[in-house]
C-alpha cells in the first residue's frame, strides 16, 4: 500500500480507549501507539517512556502527538446507516409516520439533487458535519441521480472520510412520477454508472466504494429487486436497504408481494441477502426471518433515533445479539434527528433499558456502555466489511481515530461563563473509567478535538493546536 500524501510517522501518546470485545473496554492510562507513514498502527505500548519507546522501534524522527489533561484517543466512529441528501431535514419528522414521511419531507427533498450546486452544498456541509462528530466511517444513501451520487463520492475520497456511497432505486409506483427511475434497465444501467465511476477514482477502495443501495422492498418492483441482486452478485458489491422498521410497513411489503413469506423473504427470493447486505432497522423481525438473515450472514444496523423519532419500535438488540447477529449503529437522518454516533450511542442504551422496563426479559433486555461502543466501533467495522482494518487500536489495523478531550472545571467552564470545553465537567477526582461514563452519557462534537483516517488528519479544532496536543500535522 503506498503512503498516503503528507503522512509522517508519529508517536500518539497518553490514555487511548477501545472495545477488545463486546463486553469490555480496555482504558489504557498512559501508552503509545505508533503509526507509519501508510497509515497503519506498527506499534502499541501501554507503559509510556517515549524516549524509550523511540529507541526501541527505531523512532527517533517520529512526530510526537501527546492528549493532555483529560484527553484521550478513542476509534473513529462508524455509521452504518444514513442519508446524505435528507440532511437538510434533520429534525422536521414532525407529526408523521414514516410512508407519510417520505411523501412530505424525503422525496420532494431528494428529487432536487438534479440541482448539482445544491447537491454540492449539502453534501460538503454534511461530510464536514460527520466527521467533526468523529464519525470516520459512514454507509450513505444518495439519491437516484448519478451526478450527484458520484459527487458524493468525491467529496468523501477528498475529505478523506471512509465511506460507501450508492445511488439508490426506487421505480415502483409508491414513488411519486417526480422522483422515480424510469424503467428496471435505467436503474440498473445507473446504479452500474456510478458504481464503476466510484471504482474510477478509488480502484482499490481504500476510502470509497460503490454499494447498490434497493430503497427498501415497497420502492422497487419485483423485477427489479432481482435485476438489482443480479447486479450486487456480478459486481461483488455490498448491499444497503431497509428491513421491518415500521408495522405499516411491513403490511405494504405483505400486500405488494403477496407470494412472500415475509418481509426477509421477500430480499432473499431475490437474491439480496448476502454476507455484504447492510439491513437497517430490522425491529419487528420474527424467529424465523432473524434465522434466514444469520444463515445469510447479512448484517443489521440499529438506528435508535430515528426507530424512536418515527414511532417505529424498540429494536430488541441484546436479543439479536445473543443469536449471533452483525450489529452496528446507525443515525439514520433524517429520520434521526442528529448526525452523531455518540447521540445513537446513548439511545441505543436508553431503548434497551425501555425494553427492560416493558417486557418479561426485564434487566437482560439491557446494553451495557461497553456493548454499545462496541457497536459504534468494531461491530460497526463489521457491518461494513472493515474489521480487519479499523475499529481498534490493533497492530496492523489503520489508524483510525478521534480525540477526545472533556477539559476540567479548574480551567473554566462554569466558572467564567466559558463553556468550549463541551458539555461534560470533569472535576479531578474521576477515575477513568467515570471519564469515559461522563463523555458517553453527555459528551457532544465540542469534545471531538482532531479526527483521523489512516493517519491523516481530517478534522480538527482550534482546541487542538491551543489546549491539547503537541504536533505539527494539519488536516
Amino acid at each position: 500500500m503506498a503512503a498516503s500524501a503528507g503522512i509522517q510517522r508519529t508517536i500518539y501518546t497518553g490514555p487511548f480507549v477501545h472495545s477488545i470485545s463486546l463486553t469490555e473496554l480496555e482504558i489504557c492510562e498512559n501508552g503509545a501507539i505508533g503509526v507509519d507513514e501508510n497509515g497503519l498502527i506498527a506499534f502499541v505500548e501501554k507503559d509510556l517512556d517515549l524516549r524509550a519507546v523511540q529507541e526501541r522501534h527505531s523512532w527517533q524522527d517520529a512526530t510526537p502527538v501527546q492528549a493532555k489533561g483529560n484527553a484521550f484517543f478513542f476509534p473513529g466512529f462508524i455509521d452504518t446507516h444514513t442519508h446524505a441528501p435528507q440532511h437538510p431535514n434533520t429534525g422536521l419528522f414532525g407529526k408523521t409516520t414514516l410512508l407519510d414521511w417520505l411523501q412530505t419531507y424525503t422525496f420532494p427533498m431528494e428529487s432536487s439533487f438534479t440541482d448539482i450546486k445544491r447537491a454540492e452544498t449539502i453534501y460538503r456541509n454534511f461530510v464536514s458535519r460527520t466527521l467533526s462528530h468523529g464519525t470516520t466511517t459512514a454507509a450513505y444513501y444518495a439519491t437516484i441521480h448519478v451526478p450527484a451520487t458520484n459527487l458524493l463520492a468525491d467529496i468523501c475520497l477528498a475529505r478523506g472520510q471512509r465511506a460507501l456511497v450508492g445511488r439508490v432505486c426506487m421505480n415502483s409506483d409508491l414513488s411519486p412520477d417526480y422522483y422515480r427511475d424510469a424503467s428496471v434497465s435505467q436503474s440498473v444501467a445507473d446504479s452500474k454508472a456510478s458504481i464503476d465511476y466510484i471504482r474510477s477514482i478509488d480502484p482499490k477502495g481504500s476510502i470509497v466504494r460503490p454499494i447498490v443501495t434497493p430503497r427498501f422492498a415497497p420502492s422497487c418492483t419485483a423485477e427489479c429487486l432481482s435485476e438489482i441482486g443480479k447486479l450486487a452478485n456480478d459486481e461483488d458489491a455490498f448491499i444497503q436497504t431497509h428491513i421491518s422498521e415500521n408495522k405499516g410497513e411491513i403490511a405494504l411489503v405483505k400486500e405488494l408481494f403477496p407470494d412472500s413469506q415475509s418481509y426477509t423473504d421477500v430480499y432473499d427470493t431475490h437474491n439480496l441477502l448476502t454476507p455484504k447486505t447492510i439491513l437497517a432497522h430490522a425491529i419487528h423481525l420474527s424467529k424465523e426471518e432473524r434465522k434466514i438473515i444469520l444463515a445469510r450472514g447479512s448484517s443489521l444496523s440499529h438506528c435508535p433515533c430515528s426507530n424512536t423519532a418515527i414511532t417505529s419500535g424498540c429494536a430488541p438488540i441484546r436479543d439479536l445479539l445473543n443469536e449471533g447477529h452483525t450489529i452496528g449503529l446507525g443515525t439514520d437522518v433524517s429520520g434521526g434527528f442528529h448526525p452523531s454516533i455518540l447521540e445513537n450511542v446513548r439511545h441505543a442504551i436508553w431503548t434497551s433499558r425501555h425494553l427492560a422496563l416493558q417486557s418479561t426479559l426485564g434487566d437482560k433486555a439491557k446494553l451495557s456502555t461497553e456493548e454499545a461502543l462496541y457497536l459504534a466501533t468494531r461491530g460497526g467495522a463489521a457491518v461494513v466489511g472493515l474489521a480487519d482494518r479499523v475499529g481498534g487500536f490493533d497492530v496492523g489495523k489503520e489508524f483510525d481515530a478521534q480525540l477526545i478531550d472533556l477539559g476540567n472545571v479548574q480551567d473554566g467552564g462554569l466558572n467564567d461563563g466559558m463553556f468550549d470545553a463541551g458539555p461534560v465537567d470533569v472535576f479531578g477526582w474521576e477515575s477513568w473509567p467515570e471519564k469515559i461514563e461522563k463523555w458517553v452519557y453527555a459528551g457532544d462534537d465540542r469534545n471531538t478535538t482532531a479526527v483521523w483516517v489512516r493517519g491523516r488528519m481530517v478534522h480538527r479544532t482550534t482546541r487542538y493546536a491551543t489546549h491539547q496536543v503537541n504536533g505539527t500535522a494539519t488536516p
